[in-house]
């Protein structure tokens, strides 16, 4: 759902316990059926690219043409960057075993073929997303190195994409950090949850570097204990979160009278059902930004 500029949708689109909520019953197309709902999704499916033996999985060509046909005029993805190109390492299942380098780590050629294959989706293309895990001394020794490795790259991405970026690591959020992207032309994400502090206070320390655009992740702690009480039907909220969503509406209304572009991103993991979470936010939403 759209609210002048704040565009409201939720992380995927595919599960069946929206039946009644969203979906009706029987074969559908999921996204064609959300799109009747909301105005914007974000795409996770083509962040896991990158597998064993430095393989690199990129969109499939068909799939990105099905998603461009489907949605209606002025539908907008957010499209997460593949992690073969954010990755610093292979993932490591064995935290104690050797770090095994990924080689396509912020290579601009792997970027650009996979900026060609979203070509059938120019005309829904919102925010692009770069989510970097965790990164810890071994990895990354220091946030000037990030910042180093990061601008050099990202001065070299083609013009017409909007770009954004999202840490995981809390000790990243500085204002070098936010110097860095404000002065690529790149935009921070927010993300709320996991060991991330709260993103009203973030946004308090640094509002002033958040201009233009913007992109709020709204997830919860931990995957397991909401897996547990949900046991993955997403229909009901299982973690009501009042304050934050308080918070969350007034952060939307300033960003809003600051004419700020934001594209917000709803997770099942924040509350247990993604759409009814939305439905919670719109309704605390100023009047003045619908």
């Amino acid at each position: 759902m759209t609210h002048n500029n704040i565009h409201i949708g939720t992380c995927s689109w595919k599960y069946d316990s929206w039946r009644g909520l969203i979906y009706p019953e029987g074969s559908i197309n999921f996204l064609q059926e959300y799109s009747d709902h909301y105005r914007t999704v974000e795409v996770d499916q083509w962040f896991w690219s990158l597998f064993k033996g430095d393989k690199v999985v990129l969109p499939r060509a068909d799939v990105v043409r099905e998603y461009a046909e489907v949605v209606p005029e002025g539908f907008r993805f957010a499209i997460k960057v593949p992690n073969s190109i954010t990755l610093t390492h292979h993932y490591n299942k064995d935290k104690k075993g050797p770090l095994r380098q990924n080689p396509n780590f912020l290579s601009l050629e792997l970027m650009n073929r996979f900026l060609d294959t979203l070509k059938p989706l120019s005309d829904h293309l919102g925010p692009l997303i770069f989510q970097f895990e965790y990164l810890n001394k071994q990895k990354m020794p220091t946030l000037s190195q990030f910042l180093e490795f990061f601008g050099a790259f990202s001065e070299q991405l083609p013009d017409g994409f909007t770009y954004t970026v999202e840490t995981r690591n809390p000790n990243y959020l500085q204002k070098s950090y936010f110097e860095m992207i404000r002065s690529q032309g790149l935009h921070h994400v927010f993300l709320h949850g996991y060991y991330m502090p709260p993103i009203f206070e973030v946004y308090e320390k640094y509002r002033e570097y958040i201009k233009d655009l913007t992109v709020i992740r709204l997830h919860g702690p931990g995957r397991q204990d909401i897996e547990k009480q949900t046991g993955k039907e997403w229909n009901q909220i299982v973690a009501p979160k009042d304050r934050d969503i308080d918070r969350l509406a007034t952060m939307l209304g300033e960003l809003a009278e600051r004419q700020v572009e934001t594209f917000l991103y709803v997770n099942n993991h924040f509350e247990g059902s993604a759409p009814r979470t939305i439905r919670r936010i719109e309704s605390r939403l100023p009047s003045h930004t619908i």
